[in-house]
């Protein structure tokens, strides 16, 4: 149940460790005096024999930590509440023999939060809008979530031992039976049934505050094999870079042959989208001066506009064309691939609607495929997963493991190109690829203001030493994709291992 009273909002954070099915971390201490807090289902109350409570309650989903396999990680709670907000409760334990820090991996990876107290990374995927929800911001605070030093939560899990803690974080749009859950520690839990329920306890209300959502629109990019375009979905809109070395000749603006074959495609698209205004804008790499990329940029968003409106089949489309020189790079210009880049033409429309979704209980993932490593190195390879979710994306799993004797470090995973830098290094180092279709598509990115963040499995920070295996050892990867709507296989490449043929639902 929220509380409204702004005033008891820190006494409620306290209480919900003992009160909303979150389990005191330590055994030693004598069980919390009894409090004004809602009571916690039976599952969540002390058994008997002076220890704390253990949340005992049944997980709707599990998951493992990429970088330490003993971390485990179970929903035990996922409500909504007042049809906006979500309560999600994660059991936090340990399997194994040594103590298990855990804030460092549950931290939101994102912002910086100044400390590493908050389980500020937990949250759902909203797939059909293309957003990752985090936890509320609240005033004075950096997360609506559970706080390791103001609840009295351990730095550390004694083996054998668990915790429970909290996120509150906008609902998922469309009212969805289930959600996906995502923290930074280990693969997403798709398929988590939502409770319309009160939650077990006492948690702070987002509406008695002053709180600020925590939304990540997640783009997914993809490009020709051709290399004539790439595209950018962020679930609203697409961003379409037409290659201006395949449509115009050094230093013109005149189409070339192969640019009406390009150009066909876009208008198919802008023909599909609900788009009442098409941007068409020019732009250059760094090279040149200004005085000859303005002129030249403008010219050349003017002839691709006066193209799409003769291919475009759909009446009340209005196209607006303006040159931006060299002012608006997407990627380095310090190299030959970035500045090929940077010399594009982009449009910009609304999201065409039309795509196929799996239908309700008919998402099916691939069957399990395994591959060694080349060059005699001591990896094998496994996907265990490409599972079709709303919003035309999709969810490849992977685990790789050493096959040797030695301690060994596989540090390909996050070797992607240099036109794809990522604010931190994570394991990028993925494509799948659609031969039919000739499309390649690229791991999907968390856009933020300050940059964007890999939607796939981070290796930076306290992860850093996730790409280092002792013998034997498995890790388990992700990452979210668009997927194409009608293709029955793909081919996916995972860093230096062989290319492997994925079925995908």
């Amino acid at each position: 149940m929220f509380h409204r009273n702004h005033a008891m909002a820190a006494a409620i954070l306290a209480l919900a460790v003992a009160g909303c099915g979150m389990s005191s971390p330590r055994e030693t201490p004598p069980p919390p005096a009894p409090s004004s807090a809602s009571p916690a289902p039976s599952s969540a109350t002390p058994t008997g024999g002076g220890s704390p409570a253990q949340d005992t309650r049944p997980a709707l989903a599990e998951t493992r930590s990429t970088m330490t396999e003993d971390f485990k990680l179970e929903v035990v709670g996922l409500n909504r509440v007042k049809g906006k907000h979500l309560v999600v409760q994660l059991r936090l334990s340990n399997t194994g023999t040594d103590d298990l820090p855990w804030t460092g991996e549950l931290g939101d990876h994102t912002r910086p939060l100044g400390e590493i107290r908050w389980a500020s990374g937990i949250g759902v995927l909203d797939a059909a809008a293309h957003t990752w929800l985090l936890p509320y911001r609240p005033d004075g605070s950096p997360c609506l979530c559970s706080d390791q030093t103001r609840d009295d939560l351990p730095y550390a899990i004694p083996p054998g031992e668990s915790i429970t803690v909290y996120a509150v974080v906008p609902a998922p749009s469309g009212n969805p039976a289930t959600a996906t859950v995502v923290t930074p520690v280990a693969p997403p839990m798709p398929d988590v049934p939502i409770s319309d329920e009160p939650p077990a306890g006492d948690f702070p209300d987002p509406d008695a505050q002053a709180v600020l959502p925590i939304v990540r629109r997640i783009v997914t990019p993809s490009e020709s094999l051709d290399k004539s375009d790439e595209i950018a979905d962020n679930g609203t809109d697409l961003q379409v870079n037409l290659s201006s070395d395949v449509l115009f000749a050094v230093d013109k603006a005149t189409l070339t042959g192969k640019a009406k074959a390009v150009l066909a495609r876009t208008a198919k698209l802008i023909d599909a989208s609900p788009a009442a205004t098409v941007r068409v804008e020019g732009h250059a790499d760094a090279t040149g001066n200004d005085a000859i990329n303005d002129p030249l940029s403008e010219r050349r968003a003017q002839a691709v506009q006066r193209e799409l409106e003769n291919l475009v089949t759909r009446d009340g489309v209005r196209f607006q064309a303006r040159g931006f020189g060299s002012r608006r790079p997407l990627y380095d210009n310090g190299t030959e691939e970035g500045r090929r880049r940077n010399r594009r033409v982009t449009v910009t429309f609304a999201r065409p609607q039309e795509r196929r979704e799996p239908a309700a209980g008919a998402t099916r993932t691939s069957e399990p495929a395994e591959v060694k490593a080349a060059g005699g190195e001591p990896f094998s390879m496994k996907v265990t997963g490409l599972r079709r979710l709303p919003g035309g994306l999709g969810l490849l799993t992977y685990e790789i493991t050493n096959e040797g004797s030695a301690e060994t470090w596989y540090n390909e995973l996050h070797h992607a190109q240099d036109w794809e830098s990522l604010t931190h290094q994570a394991a990028g180092n993925v494509r799948l690829t659609d031969q039919a279709g000739r499309r390649r598509y690229l791991p999907g990115r968390l856009q933020t203001d300050k940059g964007a963040y890999c939607a796939c499995t981070d290796v930076s920070g306290v992860r850093s030493t996730t790409e280092k295996y002792a013998p034997g050892q498995t890790r388990t990867f992700w990452s979210l994709f668009a997927l194409p709507g009608e293709a029955a296989t793909v081919q996916a490449e995972i860093a230096t291992f062989p290319r492997l043929d994925l079925s995908i639902g």
